[in-house]
């Protein structure tokens, strides 16, 4: 087993490579080992925002899954049809709604599993086939089936994926019997045409829609990737002195927010160490990607910081030369990043006084220094996290990784943790504990039994659409605010849907068959790939394909009044469903948030515990990152709650709401910054490590009091500050000999200190007491001031939270530093300079031109990539492509710039460009040689 704290040999760090010859250019050529796959670390692709929306092509593979399928069952519904004798409409939709159901609800991963589900299909359908041709003489009693069979399908679904899939075939049986009026007659018929069109389907799905766990985990990477390059691209962005503060931090605050959901999600879909072929492996995956992030969060809010302060012109470019780099690097080279973050150092030690200078220089000095810091960690993790994706096994069952679940929606999860544990824990006694079983069928059966017969007086014939409406809205929802959000969604999807479906039938026509089987699958494809990023897309598609189906029976001047009673009778079931479930055993949309935070709180408890047990004994099977990633996963589902489309006047939004939810965000960053600077193995001396064991004990009585005051919904209880005693215990241990594990202790220390005065203020929010053992220091780093500064803010000034709170809650708090190394010294970039005779004292209008040719020995011919220009405040004032071994940029001013090429197989290449003076219109040349 691989401990917390070490890796194996294979992944140890690489050490930075002894100081170049004087002359040569200090980055890296392209002759350094590109650890990670072509695939993973090459240059920017047109590809790439596909695969940053969607990590590991999970929305792509179910619009692909779905098209397989829906081609396959309609053929294979045809062709039976044909051969059986059997009306072609009826073998189509009884083979679609196979092809449609394999698509949606079966997601299985091996081929045992997947047969068996594909092939149980038939049976439950045909039954319900043959059941439904019985009852076309009653209508009362084919109404009360169809209600039976809806409530049966929530019942069923606590049992398993193959019981849940069972009730649905039951109830799509039952309203493709009533809509077809399939005789009984050709019941037997209808299950032949069932079972080989799920056969066919199999069969395609074996071929073509293969889980391949290996390819989707090198994607996901990628898109990690392109997250990063996102967010260097948005500091550099930040760092202009010409550019919009304000608009920048935003920008960068959403790249911050985009990287953290992709990190989450794909974190989600790694096996964990105890289940995994290889815990070893697993684990590294788990924790490289962790560490890889936190560099890029500390990178995000240390230039979010620099922002506000006055950088010297030297750092600045420095700083803007190093990020560029970073986007553009082939980032699976560890070495690539630390010839940039010494010359960081370098510039920021060039700081007049530093570190005796006053508070704002020293504090641009100390930030600087902690990107550079920064840097090299996010290339150390980020190579070994790339290194450990080439090197995955083959063997689909041995890869950790876990293959998209069409109805999970590929997110982290959200209110239905929260929501199961508030209904266990009002169930747990007498009669009640049945109410878990009997709750979601009583909510499905009571309201499709007001429904039916509302939308049987509208239309007798298609009375199930407001049961469909009922069966949406209880699917995948928790709370009012997300039922609410779910009835606009499906409105809204379905009037765009229906604009767009009647314009498409009448482009195609009525007698075109071949063109209106196109549309239909074309849209539930496009609906199966949108239902992960927004339910209205998947209503949209769905109902641009119903058109055209409608469109075969009804005339042209019908299908408005068709449409608007589909519209109306959904509407009515996702209403009479959504009141349902407020009325009957209702759980209030209040008490799953203060769940969720209560949850947030035990996450941390459990953090804290272990890390305590990690300085007592550094043997012990601890996992601080994935303690630190459980808290994350359990503020998204703060976020979710506290944060709904839909305000209710009563509902869980408001100020407070808002101030607790970015109080969290802020002690989440701390969390993260804590466990990784204290997945370290440490001696404390005894009286120290005696301290440290009250500082821990004393933390988790805090937040076991706050836990206990959640569950209750009364302060409970009271909060003992332990940052005194931290602060103490920190100051105690710089008297000790200076190395990596005592800075990564003292970093630990401080972030504890941080956590606890941010949660101090969350818990005196919530009605505690807040009491402190001894008086605070108010000095210490710029991060522990801004974390009062902040908690002070709220706690005095309420109404000042807004632009607080929306930043915070994007996760972009400041991230812990490892402790700095100091590498071998590398030379300056190459100087080149650029003559074109003698200078004049003017420019051409709109600037100079710059032009010139990019090569390499390896590359005759020229190289392909990109070419940055920097001037000398740091400001990015040109950038272009490299096509054919030539490049172009525009618009520069007279002066010293830093130009940077970053090809394909090279590692970013750094010279000095002077740009002359000059009335020539011309291009001024200049050739780089990588």
């Amino acid at each position: 087993m691989i401990s917390p704290g070490t890796a194996p040999p294979d992944t140890a760090p690489e050490h930075a490579p002894p100081a170049p010859p004087a002359g040569t250019p200090a980055l890296p050529s392209g002759a350094a080992r590109i650890v990670a796959p072509r695939r993973v670390g090459g240059p920017p692709r047109w590809w790439d925002r596909v695969l940053a929306a969607d990590p590991g092509l999970g929305q792509l593979q179910a619009g692909w899954r779905t098209f397989v399928a829906m081609v396959t069952a309609l053929a294979a519904g045809y062709g039976m049809a044909r051969a059986l004798g059997v009306p072609a409409m009826t073998g189509m939709m009884v083979g679609g709604m196979m092809g449609l159901m394999s698509a949606f609800a079966v997601a299985e991963n091996t081929w045992q599993r997947l047969t068996r589900a594909l092939l149980w299909m038939p049976f439950p359908y045909a039954a319900a086939l043959w059941l439904a041709a019985g009852l076309h003489d009653d209508r009362g009693l084919e109404m009360s089936l169809m209600v039976v069979a809806l409530a049966l399908i929530f019942f069923l679904a606590r049992f398993g994926q193959l019981f849940l899939l069972t009730g649905m075939m039951l109830f799509n049986g039952l309203m493709v019997g009533m809509m077809a009026n399939i005789p009984a007659s050709l019941s037997g018929k209808a299950f032949a045409v069932a079972l080989v069109s799920a056969a066919a389907v199999l069969a395609t799905r074996l071929l073509l829609c293969y889980p391949m766990p290996r390819e989707d985990l090198l994607r996901t990477q990628r898109a990690f990737v392109v997250e990063a390059r996102r967010v260097a691209d948005a500091a550099v962005d930040a760092l202009d002195p010409d550019a919009d503060q304000e608009r920048a931090v935003r920008r960068m605050a959403r790249s911050l927010r985009r990287l953290n959901v992709t990190t989450v999600t794909i974190d989600g879909r790694l096996a964990q160490p105890e289940v995994a072929a290889d815990p070893g492996a697993a684990e590294l995956l788990h924790r490289h990607l962790f560490d890889a992030e936190l560099a890029l969060r500390g990178i995000g809010r240390a230039v979010q910081d620099l922002a506000a302060l006055d950088v010297p012109a030297h750092l600045r470019e420095a700083l803007a030369v190093g990020l560029v780099i970073a986007r553009d690097t082939p980032l699976g080279d560890a070495r690539s990043l630390r010839p940039a973050a010494e010359r960081i150092r370098r510039q920021a030690d060039r700081v007049p006084g530093h570190p005796d200078a006053g508070d704002g220089q020293a504090q641009t000095a100390e930030l600087a220094h902690r990107v550079a810091d920064l840097l090299d960690s996010l290339a150390e993790s980020l190579s070994h996290w790339l290194s450990l994706g080439r090197r995955s096994p083959a063997s689909r069952a041995k890869v950790p990784f876990q293959p998209t679940v069409a109805l999970e929606r590929n997110l982290p999860p959200g209110s239905a943790a929260a929501t199961q544990r508030v209904l266990a824990a009002r169930t747990e006694a007498s009669w009640r504990r049945i109410v878990p079983f009997v709750r979601a069928p009583l909510h499905a059966g009571i309201a499709a039994a007001v429904v039916c017969p509302i939308t049987d007086a509208i239309d007798p014939h298609r009375f199930y659409w407001g049961l469909v409406g009922v069966m949406i809205t209880l699917f995948g929802t928790n709370t009012t605010h997300e039922r609410l959000r779910k009835f606009g969604h499906r409105m809204a999807g379905t009037v765009i849907g229906a604009v767009a479906g009647v314009a498409l039938l009448h482009l195609v026509g009525h007698g075109h068959v071949y063109g209106t089987l196109a549309v239909i699958v074309a849209g539930l494809t496009f609906g199966s790939w949108g239902m992960q990023r927004a339910y209205a897309l998947w209503v949209v598609g769905l109902v641009v394909a119903l058109v055209q189906l409608y469109g075969l029976t009804t005339p042209y001047d019908g299908m408005d009044r068709l449409l608007g009673e589909r519209l109306l009778d959904n509407g009515l079931g996702i209403l009479a469903a959504t009141a349902c479930a407020a009325l009957v055993f209702p759980l209030s949309s209040r008490r799953i948030a203060r769940e969720a935070e209560r949850g947030y709180v035990s996450a941390v408890d459990d953090l804290v515990s272990q890390l305590a047990l990690r300085w007592a004994d550094p043997d012990a099977p601890v996992r601080l990152r994935g303690a630190a990633r459980a808290v994350d996963s359990a503020l998204f589902q703060v976020v979710s709650l506290a944060r709904p489309l839909v305000r209710m006047p009563l509902g869980v939004r408001g100020r407070d709401a808002d101030h607790r939810t970015a109080l969290l965000a802020t002690a989440t960053g701390h969390v993260r910054a804590l466990a990784a600077a204290a997945d370290v193995d440490i001696d404390l001396a005894p009286r120290q490590a005696e301290r440290f064991a009250l500082v821990t004990a004393t933390l988790s009585r805090s937040l076991r009091d706050l836990e206990r005051s959640l569950a209750a919904g009364e302060p409970e209880g009271s909060w003992q500050r332990v940052s005194p005693l931290a602060g103490e215990l920190k100051a105690e241990l710089e008297a000790a000999p200076p190395g990596p594990r005592v800075s990564r202790a003292r970093t630990a220390l401080q972030e504890l200190a941080a956590l606890d005065e941010t949660l101090a203020g969350y818990a005196e929010r919530c009605g505690l007491t807040v009491r402190s053992t001894a008086p605070q220091d108010e000095a210490g780093s710029p991060m522990e001031r801004r974390t009062r500064a902040l908690v002070a803010q709220w706690a005095v000034h309420p109404a000042a939270r807004d632009t607080a709170a929306s930043e915070e809650t994007a996760g972009t708090a400041t991230a812990a530093a490892p402790a700095r190394t100091e590498p071998a010294p590398a030379p300056a970039p190459e100087m080149a300079a650029v003559s074109a005779g003698a200078a004049v004292p003017a420019t051409p209008r709109g600037g100079v031109t710059v032009a010139g040719a990019v090569r390499c020995a390896l590359h005759p011919a020229g190289c392909a990539g990109r070419v940055t220009v920097i001037d000398a405040r740091g400001k990015r004032v040109a950038a272009g492509p490299v096509r054919s071994g030539r490049y172009r940029v525009d618009g520069l001013r007279p002066g010293g710039h830093t130009l940077i090429v970053s090809a394909a197989s090279h590692a970013p290449h750094a010279e000095f460009l002077y740009v002359p003076h000059t009335r020539d219109t011309r291009p001024v040349g200049h050739d780089v040689r990588l």
